[in-house]
């Protein structure tokens, strides 16, 4: 298996596809999409560039049908589970990055699967500088990275989107590190089944900024490994302390199905 990752990592920089110019106009962000620069990472067709890491399962392998296409869109759905059973799950794609600008446009569906811990209705993220999926132990719950946090909401309750959340990782903001595992940004909450553009503008272990349908909502600083909220992992990859400079981007399954309509990237200059 890790002989067949090794290639697929070798082949990422031919999966990628030039995002079209009327494909990249039709957001609703205030992103330029009609960059020639921007790289669509999810063709629509199926999972070319993507490799599953199923908690209790090896690399590749996703015995669920977890990940899939469904008219065009990446779903993240458990249609063939029983009930959840702390099985998080992680899409990765083959390539790492480290100073890039990434957008993703998402909406939560249905019901959250029965098993599912209570924190993760209309739960899922985004995993960036993530670690390299081949050095994740088969029980680790999640990868050491840092997350870009989706929610939506309840129907009453204020619950902001785009928040982070650091498992094995540490940030500061203003200077002073982060204490607390999640930090809530100040986007508004999306309680319906809308479709949600959110962004990562980051610069290495330098800055990132969170944006939400286009408006800045969250920012902070000087990346690093170290802190917990990460189960199973091998010590060797956890060295706390070292700038946390690139790694790889992945997409939850935390129990709640949800749909990905865009992943796109486009590279940015060191600041």
């Amino acid at each position: 298996m890790r002989v067949l990752m090794l290639l697929v990592v070798s082949l990422g920089s031919c999966v990628s596809e030039q995002v079209p110019q009327d494909s990249a106009q039709s957001s609703s962000t205030g992103s330029s999409l009609g960059d020639d620069d921007w790289i669509a990472l999810f063709n629509g067709r199926d999972l070319t560039g993507w490799v599953p890491k199923i908690r209790g399962n090896e690399l590749g392998e996703d015995p669920g049908g977890t990940f899939r296409i469904e008219d065009g869109l990446l779903t993240v759905g458990y249609e063939s589970y029983q009930t959840f059973d702390e099985r998080f799950g992680h899409l990765f794609y083959v390539d790492s990055f480290s100073d890039y600008q990434l957008l993703i446009e998402y909406r939560f569906i249905g019901a959250q699967l029965i098993g599912g811990p209570d924190w993760a209705f209309k739960n899922s993220g985004v995993m960036f500088h993530a670690q390299n999926p081949n050095s994740m132990l088969r029980d680790q719950d999640f990868p050491i990275s840092l997350e870009l946090q989706l929610l939506g909401g309840n129907g009453t309750d204020a619950r902001p989107t785009a928040n982070l959340c650091t498992p094995g990782t540490e940030v500061e903001m203003g200077g002073m590190k982060v204490q607390s595992h999640c930090t809530n940004s100040t986007s508004e909450t999306f309680h319906d089944d809308e479709w949600v553009t959110v962004e990562l503008m980051v610069h290495a272990d330098t800055v990132v900024s969170h944006l939400v349908n286009g408006k800045k909502v969250l920012e902070y600083e000087r990346l690093t490994v170290g802190g917990g909220s990460v189960d199973g992992f091998d010590d060797a990859m956890k060295l706390d302390g070292q700038p946390l400079t690139h790694g790889y981007i992945a997409l939850q399954s935390e129990s709640h199905p949800i749909q990905f309509r865009r992943v796109l990237i486009r590279r940015l200059n060191r600041i």
